[in-house]
Protein backbone atom coordinates (compact mmCIF):
# COMPACT_ATOMS: atom_id res chain seq x y z
CA UNK A 1 0.00 0.00 0.00
CA UNK A 2 2.00 3.12 -1.02
CA UNK A 3 0.82 6.51 1.02
CA UNK A 4 3.14 8.32 -0.84
CA UNK A 5 1.94 12.08 -2.00
CA UNK A 6 1.02 15.34 -0.99
CA UNK A 7 -2.53 15.74 0.39
CA UNK A 8 -5.09 19.29 1.66
CA UNK A 9 -7.06 18.93 4.86
CA UNK A 10 -10.55 18.68 3.31
CA UNK A 11 -12.84 17.71 6.01
CA UNK A 12 -12.54 17.35 10.01
CA UNK A 13 -14.91 16.18 12.79
CA UNK A 14 -15.01 17.07 16.50
CA UNK A 15 -11.08 18.52 15.55
CA UNK A 16 -11.58 21.74 18.59
CA UNK A 17 -12.70 19.04 20.85
CA UNK A 18 -9.88 16.24 20.22
CA UNK A 19 -7.17 19.17 20.32
CA UNK A 20 -8.76 20.56 23.69
CA UNK A 21 -8.23 16.94 25.47
CA UNK A 22 -4.87 16.59 23.98
CA UNK A 23 -3.51 19.64 25.38
CA UNK A 24 -3.39 22.31 22.13
CA UNK A 25 -4.14 25.87 23.74
CA UNK A 26 -7.06 27.39 22.65
CA UNK A 27 -5.20 30.14 20.86
CA UNK A 28 -3.61 27.81 19.16
CA UNK A 29 -6.76 25.95 17.64
CA UNK A 30 -8.05 29.20 16.99
CA UNK A 31 -5.54 30.01 14.69
CA UNK A 32 -5.28 26.79 13.06
CA UNK A 33 -9.73 26.22 12.47
CA UNK A 34 -9.58 27.63 9.03
CA UNK A 35 -5.99 26.36 7.78
CA UNK A 36 -5.59 23.75 5.27
CA UNK A 37 -3.35 21.49 7.21
CA UNK A 38 -0.75 20.22 4.04
CA UNK A 39 0.53 16.55 4.78
CA UNK A 40 3.23 14.76 2.68
CA UNK A 41 4.07 11.24 2.78
CA UNK A 42 7.39 9.99 0.67
CA UNK A 43 7.82 6.34 1.18
CA UNK A 44 10.05 3.87 0.30
CA UNK A 45 9.32 0.96 0.81
CA UNK A 46 8.94 0.36 4.77
CA UNK A 47 10.75 3.85 5.26
CA UNK A 48 8.46 7.28 5.61
CA UNK A 49 8.97 10.68 5.70
CA UNK A 50 5.66 11.95 7.07
CA UNK A 51 5.13 16.21 7.14
CA UNK A 52 2.37 18.36 8.05
CA UNK A 53 2.40 21.88 7.86
CA UNK A 54 0.50 23.82 9.67
CA UNK A 55 0.06 27.59 10.74
CA UNK A 56 3.91 28.53 11.28
CA UNK A 57 5.06 25.19 11.73
CA UNK A 58 5.46 21.97 9.44
CA UNK A 59 6.60 19.08 11.95
CA UNK A 60 8.37 16.01 10.09
CA UNK A 61 8.65 12.81 11.56
CA UNK A 62 10.61 9.45 9.58
CA UNK A 63 10.27 5.97 10.49
CA UNK A 64 10.35 2.70 9.56
CA UNK A 65 7.90 0.58 9.96
CA UNK A 66 7.93 -1.89 13.13
CA UNK A 67 11.52 -0.39 14.37
CA UNK A 68 11.67 1.83 17.26
CA UNK A 69 11.99 5.62 16.87
CA UNK A 70 12.15 9.56 18.03
CA UNK A 71 8.72 11.30 17.21
CA UNK A 72 7.43 14.49 17.45
CA UNK A 73 3.67 15.23 18.84
CA UNK A 74 1.43 18.10 17.86
CA UNK A 75 2.39 19.87 20.66
CA UNK A 76 6.39 19.52 20.00
CA UNK A 77 7.30 16.74 22.67
CA UNK A 78 9.42 14.13 21.84
CA UNK A 79 8.73 9.99 22.50
CA UNK A 80 9.83 7.12 21.15
CA UNK A 81 7.19 4.84 19.26
CA UNK A 82 7.27 1.72 17.07
CA UNK A 83 5.20 2.66 14.38
CA UNK A 84 3.08 -0.54 12.61
CA UNK A 85 1.48 -1.33 9.17
CA UNK A 86 -1.50 -3.83 9.17
CA UNK A 87 -4.37 -4.26 6.53
CA UNK A 88 -2.80 -0.84 5.20
CA UNK A 89 -3.49 1.05 7.93
CA UNK A 90 -0.56 2.91 9.74
CA UNK A 91 -0.75 3.16 13.24
CA UNK A 92 1.25 5.06 15.91
CA UNK A 93 0.23 5.15 19.85
CA UNK A 94 0.94 9.34 20.99
CA UNK A 95 1.47 9.53 24.22
CA UNK A 96 -2.29 11.39 24.35
CA UNK A 97 -3.86 9.43 21.53
CA UNK A 98 -3.86 6.53 19.00
CA UNK A 99 -3.78 7.51 15.63
CA UNK A 100 -4.67 5.55 12.08
CA UNK A 101 -3.92 6.23 8.78
CA UNK A 102 -4.98 4.68 5.80
CA UNK A 103 -5.22 5.76 1.60
CA UNK A 104 -9.13 5.04 0.27
CA UNK A 105 -8.86 5.92 -3.36
CA UNK A 106 -7.10 9.33 -3.34
CA UNK A 107 -7.65 10.64 0.02
CA UNK A 108 -5.46 10.28 3.26
CA UNK A 109 -7.59 9.29 5.92
CA UNK A 110 -6.30 9.73 9.71
CA UNK A 111 -8.41 8.86 12.54
CA UNK A 112 -6.93 10.29 16.18
CA UNK A 113 -8.58 8.67 19.15
CA UNK A 114 -7.91 10.13 22.45
CA UNK A 115 -6.10 7.45 24.45
CA UNK A 116 -8.51 7.64 27.57
CA UNK A 117 -12.02 7.94 25.84
CA UNK A 118 -12.37 4.35 25.36
CA UNK A 119 -14.17 2.62 28.03
CA UNK A 120 -14.52 -1.66 28.29
CA UNK A 121 -16.33 -3.10 30.67
CA UNK A 122 -16.56 -6.57 31.95
CA UNK A 123 -19.96 -7.64 32.94
CA UNK A 124 -20.55 -11.36 34.30
CA UNK A 125 -23.63 -12.90 35.32
CA UNK A 126 -25.35 -12.98 38.58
Amino acid sequence: MSFAGKYELESQENSDEFLKLIGIPDDVIEKGRNFKVITEVVQDGNTFVWSQTYPNKTMTNKFIVNQECEMETMAGKKFKVTVTLEGGKLSVRFPKYHLAAEVCGDKLVEVSVPRWARRSRGVGAL
